[in-house]
């Protein structure tokens, strides 16, 4: 999709004030050595990963939550593009020169965060290691098979009561090494969409709810 279209996550309300801009890097690759045990339906292959992180507990901001690499747009980037793989190089030790940027998505507006946030699409063409780098920001840097984020048994709903408000959206749960990770919100948002968008999305019980522990 080119930059300037509709935003393709849908139910975020777009803010009347000044918003930050910010962006995240979306990027896929093949992760060789540990292939989802789910067989998706759509011609997706079972060892095509993307790249998350568990944001650190102690943050006063979306404390423990799994999230894209990213953040605001400094000064000196040279735009979405740069911010993201700035943010990304510096949150995991990615070598972005392995890299091929595929293209940004159109901005999407958060309004409880007052954020302007562009997706920044790219693949893995030369995998590089990647580790928590700031343990004060990130608990975990790791590579899910996007298999497994397809699979209907992992996605769910999760609803979340706020100022007297009750918000709804999609989630996932993914595992790891020691357990279990619940992805939603924001980043839940941006993957349920894309998903829907390439066609790979597969039913699912949207009235199955995911347990938030905040």
């Amino acid at each position: 999709m080119e930059p300037g279209a509709e935003p393709f996550v849908t139910g975020v309300p777009h803010s009347d004030g000044e918003a930050r801009a910010a962006a995240i890097l979306i990027l896929f690759g093949v992760l060789d050595d540990a292939p989802s045990r789910h067989d998706p339906q759509a011609a997706v292959s079972r060892d095509l990963d993307v790249l998350l992180l568990s944001r650190a507990a102690t943050l006063r901001a979306h404390p423990g939550q799994v999230a894209f690499p990213g953040g605001r747009i400094d000064p000196g980037d040279d735009g979405p593009v740069d911010a993201a793989l700035r943010e990304a190089r510096e949150e995991t030790g990615l070598d972005t020169a392995g890299v091929e940027v595929l293209g940004s998505l159109a901005p999407v507006s958060l309004d409880y965060s007052r954020h302007l946030v562009t997706p920044v699409l790219a693949w893995w063409e030369h995998p590089s290691p990647v580790r928590v780098v700031d343990e004060a920001e990130s608990a975990a840097v790791f590579r899910t098979p996007v298999a497994d984020l397809l699979d209907p048994a992992r996605r769910g709903t999760t609803v979340l009561h706020r100022d007297g408000r009750q918000w709804r959206g999609p989630g996932f749960v993914v595992p790891h090494g020691t357990g279990e990770y619940l992805v939603w919100g924001f980043t839940a948002m941006v993957l349920d969409a894309l998903f829907e968008r390439l066609g790979w999305t597969e039913p699912w019980d949207a009235t199955r709810e995911l347990p938030l522990r905040l």
